[in-house]
């Protein structure tokens, strides 16, 4: 039967840990595994990952493809109805507004806005200048009687 008393890790899953650099005895004494001098023999030597030797990397000698967005998309600041419903009793939700109640911090202060439809709407709301709505998001601040009115 196993008990508190008889437990014992599987044959093979404890090792003890190399000690380097700790005398002749040891076995790991003098270059300490690390061969005779040159680069990677040094404290903190070694290349970056992808060096090598000074030829042109693979990852510049393969052909770049495709198209990458990430230097042209746009990054919204995203607000919840949830967050949206917890911290405005009623009237004009402006992105100055947002940023008063602490719904939108940092970055997100210059980013546009987008409003995605997690949680429940039930206050009537209108929205002046916030640039964007999914579709759920829309039809929720439509179907609790708000409006969305541009700049």
């Amino acid at each position: 039967m196993l008990t508190l008393n008889n437990l014992s890790s599987p044959k093979g899953a404890h090792r003890n840990t190399k000690r380097i650099g700790r005398g002749q005895g040891s076995g790991q004494g003098t270059q300490a595994g690390k061969g005779h001098k040159g680069q990677k023999a040094r404290a903190g030597g070694g290349v970056r990952p992808g060096f090598e030797g000074g030829n042109m990397p693979l990852y510049l000698r393969l052909p770049k493809r495709g198209f990458k967005n990430f230097l042209f998309r746009t990054n919204y600041a995203e607000v919840s109805l949830a967050q949206l419903e917890a911290k405005f009793d009623g009237g004009e939700v402006t992105k100055e507004a947002l940023i008063e109640k602490g719904l939108l911090k940092g970055i997100n202060k210059r980013r546009p806005v987008k409003v995605l439809a997690n949680g429940e709407l039930k206050k009537k709301l209108t929205f002046v200048g916030i640039e964007k709505f999914t579709k759920a998001a829309l039809e929720a601040v439509e179907k609790a009687g708000g409006e969305v009115k541009a700049k």
